[in-house]
């Protein structure tokens, strides 16, 4: 397997094969540069890294050969579009890239800053605005789309159900989570459920800030959420969601999780003490784990370290493939670990800001 790790400063390549060896260092690119978004295309095997560059702004670069050769392609437009507010439109930094099932192979879907999402049915070669959800009502009613640690909102999340290529959700901060059955012709929140702590009303239907949207590969009527507000599962294709967050003192909040292949009831989070301190809580870096959709959750942090850490993990710096874990800490400590065994090991201390992660 590769782990691709997108820091502020560049991309880190490590191969991995078996839990017997540790991960090998096998090359680094786009040095000084900051890295948005770390993509494999399981179907086409080819690599997608969304690069910030000091001068030209955000730039989508490819590799087809395991990053010995990168090519550019023109990045999504939103030529003559304009915000709510009346400005022009620019995709400021690519977010997430999603593909298509084994029967639409050429299909790409690609999220951004701000908050619009673009289809590609030619792998990539040219990306057009889902205008759909560009357009939207709700975005064009005040209070309901809006920037979360950021100016505007953005598309952090795609998630294809692997049953219907055509059946897709996405989540955005601030909107909430929205689906498409008829691959993107139309569009609807699916929010029912979630909270909305910072606002007049907690329980609207559009305005909600979920930070990770995962489905379970086991079962696609299973969906997880790590949210500004507490950790959501929905076991009814997003119907309704239920917070099962823990009640006895580990906070909620956080910007990431991950789930098993295999059990549904199994995922892991990394605690943020609060959206105020966005510190580790108590100054610890902690993993918890819960087999029974939140019923219990308990500690998994051996190996980590036990001394004073400011270090939090962002929404995409998280990642499980396989029996396979590894995250990345805003303070540049990646941790990795076999999610049987869960004995974490250092594999990088000293980086950048680690913003995201992908293993295949």
């Amino acid at each position: 397997m590769h782990i691709l790790i997108g820091t502020t400063k560049g991309l880190l390549v490590y191969r991995h094969s078996t839990f017997l060896d540790d991960p090998v260092l096998v090359k680094t690119h786009f040095l000084g540069f900051s890295v948005s978004m770390a993509f494999i295309d399981q179907i086409s095997g080819r690599w997608w890294v969304g690069v910030i560059h000091k001068h030209w702004g955000q730039k989508l670069h490819f590799s087809d050969d395991q990053g010995k050769n990168w090519s550019i392609t023109k990045l999504p437009s939103l030529k003559g579009e304009k915000l709510p507010n009346g400005k022009l439109a620019k995709v400021r930094q690519i977010w997430s890239m999603a593909s298509g099932g084994s029967d639409q192979s050429k299909n790409l879907w690609l999220g951004t800053d701000p908050g619009a999402l673009f289809h590609s049915t030619d792998n990539g070669h040219t990306f057009n605005l889902v205008s759909s959800l560009w357009k939207h009502p709700s975005r064009l009613k005040q209070g309901q789309w809006f920037g979360a640690g950021s100016d505007y909102p953005f598309i952090h999340s795609i998630v294809i159900n692997p049953e219907d290529s055509n059946h897709v959700f996405i989540a955005i901060s601030c909107a909430g989570v929205f689906e498409t059955k008829d691959g993107g012709t139309t569009w609807n929140p699916r929010n029912n459920g979630l909270i909305a702590a910072y606002l007049p009303n907690p329980n609207v239907e559009v305005g909600h800030d979920p930070h990770l949207l995962l489905m379970s590969s086991s079962n696609s009527n299973i969906l997880w959420q790590q949210n500004h507000c507490g950790i959501f599962v929905s076991k009814n294709n997003a119907a309704s969601w239920e917070n099962i967050a823990n009640k006895e003192g580990i906070p909620n909040y956080g910007f990431t999780i991950a789930i098993d292949d295999d059990f549904e009831g199994r995922a892991w989070v990394i605690p943020v003490e609060s959206d105020e301190r966005r510190i580790a809580p108590n100054l610890k870096l902690q993993v918890y784990q819960t087999d029974d959709f939140g019923k219990h959750w308990f500690e998994v942090s051996t190996g980590l370290p036990k001394e004073l850490s400011f270090d939090i993990v962002l929404r995409q710096s998280f990642y499980k493939k396989s029996n396979l874990m590894v995250f990345g800490t805003t303070s540049g400590n990646v941790f990795y670990t076999d999610s049987t065994s869960l004995t974490w090991k250092s594999l990088a201390t000293h980086l950048t800001k680690v913003n995201c992660i992908f293993i295949y």
